[in-house]
């Protein structure tokens, strides 16, 4: 049997594997600067959404907001942590999440939590 490139990987589109290629180019210099994590926040609801800018961090575990490092520069990265934010978050009540790079373990995550709004209604006669 032929090793085959896992689901994620045969689903990267050419924007997605260029972005994914050159983030992990970039883990030597981000961890010669003491950066453990790099990571881009996006929040969508009400049909609109937004991506946070670039943060670095410091910190044996990424916990959101904790620990960043503040005069690390690699907003040059942006467009390409962009680039694999989730299409599609910002539709209907709208997903939230971060793409994460472990510095250390060359490893990109891409945590998404999709809003669910529940609605009950009933119909009766009087």
């Amino acid at each position: 049997m032929e090793n085959q490139p896992s689901n994620t990987e045969q689903a990267l589109t050419p924007e997605e594997a260029a972005a994914k290629a050159a983030i992990l180019a970039a883990c030597d210099r981000l961890a010669e600067a003491g950066i453990t994590f790099v990571a881009v926040h996006f929040d969508g609801s009400g049909d609109e959404g937004a991506n946070e800018d670039i943060k670095c961090y410091a910190t044996e575990d990424y916990a959101y907001e904790e620990s960043e490092v503040q005069d690390a520069n690699f907003s040059h990265l942006q467009e390409h942590f962009e680039a694999l934010v989730p299409y599609g978050y910002e539709n209907d009540c709208g997903g939230f999440g971060d793409v994460i790079l472990n510095v250390k373990s060359h490893k990109i995550t891409i945590e998404r939590n999709d809003r669910f709004e529940d609605y009950t209604t009933s119909s009766y006669e009087v």
